[in-house]
């Protein structure tokens, strides 16, 4: 059943980033023009690699996210843009990282950059890309709002190894695997709204609220990129479906099935997954178990329970019109699921 979201007039909608995107229009447009003024450079290779992802129709979430973090507490001036470019920026260059670490094709419905330039390419453009993000960070000033995004680059690489000593691993714990998407995937969304407040100078309580948003909508959104890898469309989920069980990947629904399953089952997935035997015969099994132990249906109530938390955490705050639509983007993350 999707997530509805009432309107004043009774009805009722699909819950979407709609709000976040019509308050934050004219800042984004602004942010846009900032990504591909910064992403250029005299090495013609730089900008048609950055472009080439940057170009390929993600959402911008985070950087909407910062955004609004910042005019909910009446931020007026110049630097929740480049704040929100920096952001972007740091995801991309993760997303370059990722894609060669692991050895993925296919990136929202495109070639991947390394399989047009190659894996050394796509990590330099990436480091290039960080290295822009954080000369943007010290334009703005903000010792508060460097350490917190300098520290999310810092637990994001850590997350990639973490990852790294996971990997293929099928003895790795649900409480390793959240460890890895705090790390990999929730920090950035915890920075990304906590540099808000702080360059809106808010209080201590508002600071640590949007910090927690973003945390645990980071958690939620990762968790139900896991359940679409299984039940989802390459559209909603922007890299081909089945892509985390083919790279051998551990993600949640894969730990809930095999610690319920019986010794053979346990058995198949040790071979399709640290074997590396993860052929289409081997996906089919692998939804078949998947669907025999519930585990889309319980990783998307794990999911669900941090939505709750990203919700209780702006409960405090005054309405406005960016608490409204913050609290709309928690549901259309849950929902993408349904």
């Amino acid at each position: 059943m999707g997530v509805v979201v009432p309107l004043e007039n009774g009805k009722q909608r699909d819950a979407s980033v709609k709000p976040l995107v019509d308050k934050t229009r004219a800042d984004m447009d602004r942010v846009n023009q900032l990504i591909l003024s910064k992403a250029g450079s005299d090495v013609a290779m730089i900008p048609e690699v950055a472009n080439h992802l940057i170009s390929s129709g993600g959402k911008r979430l985070r950087p909407m996210l910062t955004l609004a973090s910042a005019t909910m507490f009446g931020y007026e001036g110049e630097a929740h843009v480049k704040l929100a470019t920096s952001v972007e920026f740091m995801h991309t260059a993760t997303l370059l990282h990722d894609d060669v670490v692991d050895e993925s094709d296919l990136r929202r419905g495109r070639s991947t950059a390394r399989m047009i330039w190659g894996n050394q390419a796509s990590v330099l453009v990436g480091d290039f890309l960080l290295g822009q993000a954080f000369k943007m960070m010290v334009e703005v000033g903000s010792l508060e709002a460097l350490d917190v995004l300098s520290g999310a680059a810092a637990v994001i690489a850590e997350g990639e190894v973490l990852q790294l000593s996971v990997a293929k691993n099928m003895e790795t714990t649900e409480d390793d695997y959240l460890s890895v998407i705090r790390a990999k995937t929730a920090a950035l969304f915890s920075a990304a709204c906590e540099v808000g407040p702080i360059i809106a100078e808010a209080g201590k309580a508002e600071r640590n609220a949007l910090r927690s948003y973003g945390m645990n909508l980071g958690l939620a959104f990762q968790l139900i990129d896991d359940v679409l890898d299984y039940g989802g469309s390459a559209s909603d989920l922007g890299k081909n479906v089945g892509d985390d069980f083919r790279e051998g990947k551990i993600t949640l629904p894969v730990v809930l099935a095999y610690r319920r399953g019986s010794e053979a089952e346990r058995a198949f997935w040790r071979d399709a997954i640290e074997g590396g035997n993860s052929d289409d015969a081997a996906l089919e099994k692998a939804h078949g178990l998947i669907a025999k132990y519930g585990s889309l249906k319980d990783t998307t109530a794990r999911a669900e329970h941090y939505a709750s938390i990203a919700r209780d955490a702006l409960a405090p705050l005054p309405d406005s019109v960016e608490k409204a639509a913050l609290l709309e983007v928690i549901a259309f993350c849950v929902n993408r699921a349904n």
